[in-house]
């Protein structure tokens, strides 16, 4: 049996897929129906939609087995994701990747396998819609062309759940998108013992911004602030826009001084920002720095509070000293 090669984003895909916030959710009718459709359209026993997460794959909607996840290395799916077109496997028995599979030595004694990757807006490739029989077959160009209709049309329906967590303006995770990614990596952090910082982002004189230049270049002021936040992280931060022009970050397996460095890397960039715009003004930050503490911070919601008291804290600082200096 081989086992399913790791994508080359599989970083960035993964976090993709854990900020939808749809891993071990209830069925939904949107993506039931397309399963059913699949499974009577193609006349196949089973239909899938499947998600493949770090370890496993797991079934969005499933029809004809009952089994909600299997592991990832087992995982037909997991082998589409690597590719572009559809992975077609006629008779698994006598293929060489899955011949002594155990979904094929055993229940549910897969032979015919048809997976089409399901793509969003990023690239990313998140599982697949796909077809399972008991017995060999092929799918001809008509086929092919229709399993790919249906799954564009699953990709749609990610698309929809993805807008749920998606910033719009920026394309950074929005709130609820960022502490459901956010809470993940705080988990992961705990169990490997490893240490965590949160960044807390508020945007100084933005009103002013606003006011001065309009709203529209209040835009393009915080589309900036989230471009220059992408490339001064690293892809494993999780970073999202709160709302309004609070933005925050947090940097796994990053230590306090590690965190003030990213700070400062941050700061370099946005002065070859503000210098490269010339608009008329700048984008300055001020920023609160927690250090996580399993035993402090039981959520990634407690967490927030306390960096978002921190950054207050040195917005007034910064205010005073601007003052005295006045």
């Amino acid at each position: 049996m081989h086992v399913p090669p790791t994508p080359i984003n599989e970083s960035a895909r993964l976090d993709t897929l854990r900020a939808l916030n749809i891993l071990d959710t209830s069925p939904e009718e949107r993506f039931d129906r397309l399963t059913r459709l699949a499974k009577r359209l193609f006349g196949v026993p089973i239909a899938l939609v499947s998600l493949v997460d770090a370890d496993r794959q797991w079934f969005k909607s499933c029809v004809g087995l009952s089994a909600s996840e299997t592991a990832r290395d087992i995982s037909f799916c997991a082998h589409a994701i690597v590719g572009d077109e559809i992975l077609t496997v006629p008779d698994a028995s006598i293929d060489v990747r899955f011949h002594d599979n155990p979904l094929v030595t055993s229940a549910p004694n897969i032979r015919f396998y048809a997976g089409c990757p399901l793509t969003v807006a990023n690239g990313s490739k998140l599982g697949t819609l796909c077809l399972i029989d008991m017995k060999p077959r092929e799918l001809d160009a008509e086929e092919c062309d229709l399993l790919r209709d249906l799954a564009r049309m699953a990709e749609q329906e990610l698309a929809a759940v993805q807008l749920a967590t998606l910033d719009d303006l920026t394309l950074l995770s929005n709130r609820r998108g960022f502490e459901s990614l956010a809470q993940h990596a705080l988990n992961v952090c705990k169990r490997l013992d490893k240490p965590a910082s949160l960044l807390f982002f508020d945007l100084n004189d933005f009103k002013q911004i606003n006011d001065t230049f309009g709203h529209a270049e209040g835009d393009r002021a915080l589309t900036n602030f989230a471009e220059v936040l992408r490339h001064a992280l690293r892809e494993s931060d999780v970073i999202g826009r709160l709302g309004g022009d609070e933005f925050v970050a947090l940097l796994t397996n990053s230590s306090s001084a590690e965190t003030e460095e990213v700070t400062r890397r941050l700061k370099l960039a946005l002065d070859v920002r503000n210098a490269e715009a010339q608009r008329g003004y700048e984008i300055r930050f001020s920023v609160g720095q927690i250090q996580y503490d399993p035993a402090s911070h039981g959520s990634i919601s407690e967490l927030l509070a306390a960096a978002d008291t921190a950054m207050y804290s040195h917005k007034q600082a910064s205010k005073a000293r601007a003052a005295r200096r006045g």
